[in-house]
């Protein structure tokens, strides 16, 4: 499954192109020297990274206690049904309860940051603004983190969200360079594809908590997640 974080950063970093892209266009980077340019913009990335991998050591940590407690399976089928609601419900339907309001200040104070860091063009400012933003709300990376969940150690949390991660890299790195060859139609066409490849993704997820025993996509109950270990008498 972990080959599904990639693909899915892949897809949804045109998502990110209209949440972080000003974010990445406003990089305090040296226009003048390209090697010096491209390491601040690696910098800025490593940022982003820290942070995915910070959040999926937590959620990697959390699916591991259910996966001790055996509930591993049933944890990836809601995980799946999960990811498909996040994509299927609507923004406006969802933010009527309000559920970001305890964490305002802290989201507040992550921006008032992130503007501080904008003013120079240190490799600290450029990391910090990419770790800061890491921190940023963003549904993307909700349903990311149902799958760094799903993993069953902390381990392998950390794993799915640097691949997640490493899947928005190349395009966010583009709207560095060249912020016009991206247009807001072709954008929005590939916004639309977004939301069939994280109902895919749930729906793997769904089929490999049912434990069907078909290879690779739904394993049998013993070998969910880990091949078992063949015992030798």
């Amino acid at each position: 499954m972990l080959y599904s974080a990639f693909i899915f950063g892949l897809i949804s970093s045109f998502h990110c192109i209209g949440m972080c892209g000003p974010i990445a266009m406003m990089l305090p980077v040296d226009r003048t020297n390209e090697a010096k340019k491209s390491a601040q913009i690696i910098t800025y990335h490593l940022g982003r990274l820290t942070a995915y991998a910070t959040i999926g050591l937590l959620f990697g940590l959390l699916g591991r206690v259910f996966f001790l407690a055996g509930l591993q399976q049933k944890m990836s089928i809601f995980i799946g049904v999960a990811m498909i609601l996040v994509v299927l419900i609507p923004e406006k339907t969802i933010s009527k309860y309000n559920f970001s309001k305890p964490v305002y200040k802290i989201i507040s104070k992550i921006k008032s940051s992130l503007g501080s860091h904008f003013k120079n063009k240190s490799y600290k400012s450029l990391f910090l603004i990419g770790l800061l933003n890491g921190f940023l709300p963003c549904g993307m990376v909700y349903v990311a983190l149902f799958g760094a969940m799903a993993m069953q150690s902390a381990g392998l949390g950390v794993l799915y969200m640097l691949l997640f991660g490493l899947g928005t890299v190349p395009l966010m790195t583009l709207v560095v360079y060249i912020n016009s060859i991206i247009t807001v139609s072709f954008r929005n066409r590939i916004q639309k594809v977004i939301p069939y490849v994280a109902v895919l993704i749930g729906v793997l997820f769904i089929l490999r908590g049912l434990g069907l025993g078909i290879p690779y996509l739904s394993p049998s109950n013993m070998s969910l997640f880990v091949q078992q270990k063949s015992n030798c008498h």
